[in-house]
Order: C-alpha cells, then sequence, then structure tokens
C-alpha cells in the first residue's frame, strides 16, 4: 500500500541552492508525517548495507593481499586506501551533491554503485594484478604501485561506501529525535556488519569462494538499491530553505572540541583492535575464524553502543556531557581489557577450546572475545550519536555535519591502525600501547567536558567545573596505566596452551612484538632452546625437530646437481636456512621473511645451530611476505624451499595455492626442485590431502619425504622437480664425500644421517601412488585459499600416525627417481621400506 504523500509542495525550479550552513529551521518534510513510518524499513536497508560492506572488505582484502603482500607495509597501504575512501565520502558528499536531489534516490544509486564496483574489482583485478606482477617489485618503487593499485580497486567504492550515512542524513530531521535516528541507523550498519563478517568466514568463503561471496554482496546491494527507490516514491522530498543569518544571534559553541574528540576516539579504536587481534589470536588460535570472531565481537558491541548512545542523545541531558563521559568510562574499559589479555585469560583452564566439535571452541572463544572487547566497543559505539547530537544544528545542512563527525571519526581510525601497526607494535609494544590509549581517552574527555569553545554562559560557570573536568580523568588515566601489564612470555610462546605452562617448563630469554608477529626464546632445563611463533614452537634443538630443519635444508640443495642459487621462504630459527648455505656448491642464499624480529631474535640465540646463517657473506635476507617476493622476482632459482606457518595459520595458505606452486615452478631453473615443509600434527585428513594435491597438481612427479616418530608420521617434507631428471645416489655421494663438504657431514651425522643412503631412505611414498587417498581432495587455490578454512577447524586433531599409514599404504618403488648402482640401489629400496 503506497505511503501518503506529503501535502507540502516541492520547491519550485527557481528556488536557489542554500548557502552553506544557512538553513531554515524545520524539520526536513521527509520525515514530518511518513518518515516515522517508513523509518524501519530504511534501518534494514542500513543493516543490509553493513552486510555488504564486510563481506566486500573481507573479499577485497584477500584479493588484494594475494597481490600485493600480506606485510604489514602493505597491508598498511591498502588499509589507508580503504579507509581514506570511506573518509573522502563522508566528507565529499554534502559538497559534491546538491541538497535537493531525494536523499533515499541518492542513497540508492550509491548502493547500485558499490555492487557495480564490486563486479568490477572482482572481474578486472586479475588484470591489475597480473600488470602489478609484471611491473610493480620491491623498495619505493613497489611501495608507490602497491598503493596506485588499491586506490585503482577501492577508493571509488569506498567513497561510495563513505557517502551513504551523510546521504540519508538530508531525510533526517535536525531535532533530537531525527539524530537519534541517525545513530540507530550508524548503530543497524554495524550491526549488519557483524552478520557480513560472520557470513563470509563462516559460510561463504568456508563453503565456496571469493566469487561466490562477491555475488551475494552485489545481490544485497541491488535489493538495498531498489528498496531505496521505493521509498523514495512513498515520500516527497523538500530541501529547507535559505534564511539570513541573524547577526544578533548568540554564537553557536564551537565543535571542534567535538570533531578532535571523536577523531580521538577513532584512533582508540582501531588502535586498541589492532592489539587486540594480536594478543586474542595468540590466545585462541591464530585461524581465519578466530580473526572473524574478534571483529564481530568488536562490531557489536559498537553496533549495541551505537543504539544506546542514540536513545541518550533523544533526551534533554547534554550529548557533549554524556560525549566526555563515555571517554572516561572508555580509558577503564581499556585497562579492563589489558587486565583480562595479560592477567587473567592466558592463564585460565582452556579445555573447552580443546573440545574435539570445533563449534564448541568458537563459542567458547566468542565468549572470551565478547568479554574482552565489549565494554570499550559499547562506547566507541555510544560515542558516535552523541557526537552528532553535539555538532547537529536545525539551520545547517545535516549531510555536511554527519560528515564532519564520519570523516573525523575515520581520520583519527586510519592514523591509529597505520601507527599502531606500523609503528607503534614494534616500537612501544602491546602494554605501553594500551597505555597510551587510556591517556588518549583522557584527553578525548577533557576536551569535551571543559568549556574549550563553549557558549560564554557555559565559560562564566567558574573555575570548579573547569578544573573538575581537567583532574578527574586525569588521575583516572592515571591511575589505571599503572595497572596495565607486560604480555605474557607464556601467551607468547604457547598460545591457547599458555594455561598449562609452568616455570619448571623452561625460561624464556627473549620475548619480543614486531610489526607482523609476536617472537619468544626459551630454554628447557636441558638445554633446549625453542623458537615461538604464531602462539606455539615453530622450531627447536630437540633432536626431532632438528633432523627436519636439516633434512628439508639438505635436500634442497643435493637433490639438484648444482645448486647456485637458493630461495628459501621463511627464517624461522634459521636452521633449514643454514644447512642450505653450507653447501659449497649454493654460491647465493636469498631468505625471506615477513617478520624483521624473527632473523634477529634467531642469530641471536641460535647460532650454534644455523651455522650464523643471517652472517653468512653469501646471504642476503629480504624483509618481505614470501608470494609477494616469488611472484614479483625476476630471478630464477636452482632450489626452492619453503618453510612457513602452520597451515591452519591465517595467512599461510596463500604460499599454498595451486597458483603460487606454479609460479615457484616457473622460477626454477631447469634441474631445479622446490621443497616445502607439511606438518601432521594438528591436522585432518582431509586438510593434509588438500595441501598434498594442491602441491602435486603443479608438480606430478612429486614426492614426500617422511619424518617420522616412533615410526609413525610426524611431519612431511615434499619436494618437485622442474622437470624428471632422477637422482644419481653415486654422484651425491661423491660430493659430499669432498673435504670442502665436511660441515654438511657434521650437519647430517648430528641428526642421524649417518650416509647420504640415509637421508634419500625417508623416502615415503611418490604423488603417483597416493591416487585414490587425493581423490576428491579440495584443492587449496587464489580463488578459495581452501586449505586455512580446513585446517582452522582442526587444532585438536591427534591423527599424525593415521593420515601417514593411509597415505603411504599403496606406496611402490619409483624406479624413475633414482638411479646408481644396482646394489646400492636395491639397499635403499630396503631402508626404506623398513620405517
Amino acid at each position: 500500500m503506497a505511503a501518503k504523500k506529503q501535502s507540502r509542495p516541492a520547491p519550485a525550479k527557481s528556488t536557489p541552492r542554500p548557502p552553506a550552513g544557512q538553513l531554515k529551521n524545520h524539520p526536513a518534510p521527509g520525515v514530518a508525517e511518513s518518515g516515522a513510518r517508513l523509518f524501519p524499513l530504511l534501518l534494514l536497508l542500513f543493516v543490509g548495507s553493513g552486510c555488504a560492506a564486510l563481506i566486500y572488505e573481507i573479499v577485497w582484502f584477500q584479493l588484494l593481499e594475494l597481490t600485493i603482500g600480506a606485510s604489514s607495509i602493505s597491508i598498511a597501504v591498502l588499509l589507508a586506501t580503504y579507509m581514506g575512501g570511506m573518509f573522502i565520502g563522508s566528507l565529499g558528499l554534502a559538497r559534491v551533491v546538491p541538497i535537493d536531489r531525494h536523499p533515499l534516490k541518492v542513497y540508492a544509486f550509491i548502493e547500485f554503485g558499490i555492487g557495480l564496483c564490486g563486479l568490477a574489482v572482482l572481474w578486472l583485478l586479475p588484470y591489475a594484478g597480473g600488470l602489478y606482477i609484471a611491473i610493480g617489485g620491491h623498495g619505493i618503487g613497489g611501495l608507490l604501485f602497491r598503493g596506485l593499485l588499491c586506490a585503482l580497486c577501492l577508493l571509488v567504492p569506498t567513497i561510495l561506501m563513505g557517502a551513504t550515512l551523510p546521504a540519508v542524513s538530508r531525510w533526517i530531521e535536525s531535532t533530537p529525535r531525527g539524530v537519534s535516528w541517525l545513530g540507530f541507523l550508524y548503530g543497524g550498519n554495524t550491526l549488519g556488519a557483524v552478520a557480513g563478517c560472520l557470513l563470509a568466514g563462516f559460510y561463504l568463503l568456508r563453503i565456496h569462494d571469493m566469487f561466490f561471496a562477491t555475488y551475494v554482496a552485489v545481490a544485497i546491494n541491488a535489493v538495498i538499491g531498489a528498496g531505496a527507490l521505493w521509498l523514495s516514491r512513498a515520500t516527497e522530498y523538500a530541501p529547507a530553505l535559505p534564511e539570513a543569518v541573524d547577526k544578533k544571534k548568540a554564537p553557536s559553541p564551537a565543535v571542534w572540541p567535538v570533531l578532535v574528540a571523536i577523531g580521538l576516539s577513532g584512533l582508540t579504536a582501531l588502535s586498541a583492535e589492532v592489539v587486540w587481534t594480536r594478543l586474542l589470536s595468540l590466545m585462541l588460535g591464530a585461524t581465519v575464524y578466530t580473526y572473524s570472531l574478534i571483529l564481530a565481537a568488536i562490531l557489536l558491541g559498537i553496533g549495541i553502543g551505537s543504539y544506546a548512545g542514540s536513545l541518550v542523545s533523544r533526551t534533554s541531558f547534554s550529548p557533549r556531557t554524556a560525549l566526555g563521559a563515555c571517554q572516561v568510562l572508555l580509558a577503564a574499559a581499556i585497562a579492563w581489557s589489558a587486565y583480562l589479555l595479560m592477567v587473567v585469560l592466558p592463564f585460565q583452564s582452556n579445555d573447552a577450546a580443546l573440545s574435539s566439535a570445533p563449534m564448541v571452541s568458537f563459542q567458547h572463544d566468542l565468549v572470551r572475545s565478547l568479554i574482552t572487547v565489549m565494554p570499550a566497543a559499547l562506547l566507541w559505539g555510544a560515542s558516535f550519536p552523541l557526537a552528532l547530537a553535539a555538532v547537529a544544528r536545525s539551520d545547517r545542512d545535516p549531510g555536511r555535519s554527519v560528515g564532519r563527525v564520519y570523516a573525523a571519526n575515520t581520520l583519527g581510525a586510519i592514523i591509529g591502525a597505520l601507527g599502531t601497526s606500523l609503528v607503534a607494535m614494534a616500537w612501544l609494544g602491546s602494554q605501553h600501547i594500551l597505555q597510551v590509549m587510556i591517556c588518549t581517552a583522557a584527553v578525548s574527555a577533557i576536551l569535551v567536558l571543559a568549556p574549550f569553545g563553549a557558549e560564554p554562559k557555559r565559560k562564566a560557570a567558574g573555575t570548579v567545573q573547569t578544573v573538575s573536568a581537567v583532574l578527574v580523568p586525569a588521575v583516572l588515566a592515571l591511575a589505571l596505566v599503572g595497572t596495565v601489564q607486560p604480555v605474557p612470555g607464556a601467551l607468547v610462546g604457547y598460545g591457547p596452551g599458555s594455561a598449562a605452562w609452568q616455570p619448571s617448563f623452561g625460561q624464556f630469554i627473549f620475548v619480543g612484538e614486531g610489526m607482523n608477529s609476536s617472537v619468544a626464546i626459551s630454554r628447557l632445563s636441558n638445554g633446549v632452546l625453542n623458537y615461538h611463533n604464531a602462539g606455539k614452537v615453530q622450531a627447536s634443538s630437540e633432536p626431532q625437530d632438528l633432523r627436519l630443519e636439516r633434512m628439508l635444508g639438505h635436500l634442497t640443495t643435493l637433490i639438484p646437481e648444482d645448486p647456485k642459487s637458493v630461495l628459501v621462504i621463511g627464517f624461522g630459527a634459521g636452521v633449514t636456512a643454514g644447512a642450505a648455505s653450507i653447501d659449497p656448491k649454493v654460491q647465493h642464499e636469498t631468505i625471506v621473511e615477513i617478520e624483521p624480529l624473527v632473523s634477529k631474535a634467531s642469530d641471536t640465540y641460535f647460532t650454534q645451530y644455523n651455522e650464523g646463517v643471517a652472517k653468512n657473506p653469501k646471504t642476503t635476507v629480504v624483509i618481505d611476505d614470501g608470494r609477494h617476493y616469488l611472484m614479483t622476482s625476476r630471478d630464477k632459482f636452482d632450489a626452492i624451499t619453503l618453510d612457513p606457518f602452520d597451515p591452519w595459520t591465517k595467512g599461510a595458505a596463500s604460499l599454498s595455492t595451486s597458483e603460487f606452486f606454479e609460479s615457484a615452478k616457473a622460477h626454477l631453473n631447469p634441474g631445479g626442485v622446490m621443497t616445502v615443509w607439511v606438518p601432521l600434527y594438528q591436522m585432518r585428513p582431509e586438510t593434509a590431502a588438500s595441501e598434498i594435491a594442491t602441491f602435486m597438481k603443479a608438480f606430478p612427479n612429486g614426492v614426500v619425504w617422511g619424518n617420522l616418530a616412533n615410526s609413525r608420521g610426524y611431519d612431511l617434507v615434499l619436494s618437485g622437480r622442474a622437470d624428471d631428471t632422477p637422482i644419481n645416489i653415486d654422484a651425491v655421494e661423491a660430493r659430499v664425500s669432498q673435504p670442502d663438504y665436511a660441515r654438511v657431514r657434521e650437519s647430517l651425522n648430528s641428526v642421524g644421517f649417518k650416509t647420504v643412503d640415509d637421508l634419500f631412505a625417508t623416502f615415503a611414498v611418490q604423488g603417483a601412488d597416493m591416487s585414490g587417498w587425493l581423490a576428491g581432495a579440495e584443492l587449496n587455490t587464489d580463488r578459495n585459499l581452501r586449505l586455512q578454512y580446513l585446517a582452522g577447524t582442526g587444532l585438536d586433531s591427534n591423527d599424525s600416525g593415521e593420515i601417514f599409514d593411509s597415505m603411504t599404504a599403496s606406496r611402490t618403488w619409483p624406479t624413475w627417481l633414482f638411479t646408481g648402482s644396482p646394489k646400492r640401489l636395491e639397499a635403499l629400496r630396503k631402508a626404506a621400506f623398513s620405517q
């Protein structure tokens, strides 16, 4: 049934456009009669808009990370472009779109535009990415090109996203009720973002892929646009008329303190989000699901808080005072989250998180995330509508007012996100960042509670109010700063298992936070060193781990006949890179590591195990995302070895896609080899099958080498050749027997490989014999990044032995793989099959 039309006629075409800031003081006619009845429908549209926006955000970030890399610098460029577009859109709408355009029609076409941009990014990014890979590279030129690519892909759609709320604000009356409605729209948009975050992370990308997720978001945009057009036809719109400014009228209070305060609120929000994400991902396990839960928890709090702030803004209570109170409480809420993250939760029993049912674990993780972030998120959410109410005036263009508040908040968020991730995290660490955030919240409170820029009557109220407005937040902040504790070494070292850690397990001799990850080194009572990253032991001097690390390094250089140039992706403890570096035939070794802190820590503590590889003159350490380096490099290598994070770690799947393995193969010289470490622990059979099947697709002649524990599967090395050149066992033995290979022989002997035959007897199975076991395995591609979703549900798994037994059940001896004397080959076959 059509809504009742407004009785007020639209202004004549000759009506001049109102000068900025001079609007007649009356309710917007679009809301006066039918607006209240239609507002719930508009709110529903904004919920859908937020849902689509988060789906796009997650998809675009994954697509662009695959191209420009996942290093902190690349993410910073990506984030700056994304949020910069939001800033431009929020501030520019009122300056570009005339006020006489129906706001709901403008909103409709903005949504249509976002959907079209979503399709354009999806379809055109492969071409832009190909151009980037062909031209882009490292250094300042590569960095600038990354920014250009992000701007081309994201600037237009994010500008449109930033313009949605300012556009609709012109349909809302500039009264306490109308301003509260804007807060409801902001809150609804945020709650829709929660739905989009969970929908994308737990269904669309887990079951389908980035293309399917994008099409869902585009469909949502289309429905929203159609709904907004219908609403625009259901109600007329007549913009307010200009009126002369009364010069005798008392001046309005300055809005700059409110804008600065809401900007600082955005800064604390994104800074704290960076810290929370780092610490919670350590505590809960750095899976893609954990990141979705953390983001959803923060957005949920902001959405609920926005509704609460909107209700408060409708009362006679001063919104500016309420905004100041929110900032005071925010300082306490940040201190609360720090107390939970540093003192309580890491050492709380985590049995529920280790449940065999993934959904039970996710629910437990969500509760831990909510109790940590919810208090502060509620206050950030409430701050936005209160800031809107504090600056809103009935004689101002609401689109301009909303745009200024939105832009200030977004600008603060940009500074907070970039400053924290690029500078403060490595320079100050989580403890000091949270302390600075507490002080920043106090400064924000002082700005709006003290009579800065206030009307003369308020300034004359006396010094007591001013002193109280300054002292109360300042004293509270100083008291709270002292409660923030350092990050526990157990949390950095053992992540979800930190509650079980005891001092008797060993002492942490180094704990550090870098731009991309947190690193720890511990020493056990028996002298064993552990290298910790991503909340677990990634390498150690334990015999079983050293065996794998050196096995990976030596296979990499002994399989090819002339390994002059070697690429190592992932420094870790440096043992694999060190084993490769001591091969006399290696003339240059490039090690790519995403976190600068890793090589510094390992060079200090693991030198006796990694051959001092960081200081080796033929070694170059490059700080970059391994995928980005390889795919933009013009060099070719005789050997490439990949030692990434566990596949369940968010981002690790990008180093195990079909496209990445094909690129690696293309970067191999004739006779070259690629080797990859694959753990079997904390992995389900379908996850292992996915990773191995993806590798074998690129390298059909692939081989699996086993590092066994008690004759059971523990972890693996995959190897693939650029061609089918066999391994000449006699030639390798002759090579290793030369005097200049003494360090190689010593390295092999120290982990139980007394001869070359012992090393190659770790042969487990060839790819051709696993066709039955790999049947139906899901390939990990750039389009779906399926591996991280499969692996993210298997942290509780203990199936390594069963996986190894099933994958080798049909193995045969690969007569094509080795060449040499018949006697030696037969002895090698027997040794391999006896394990």
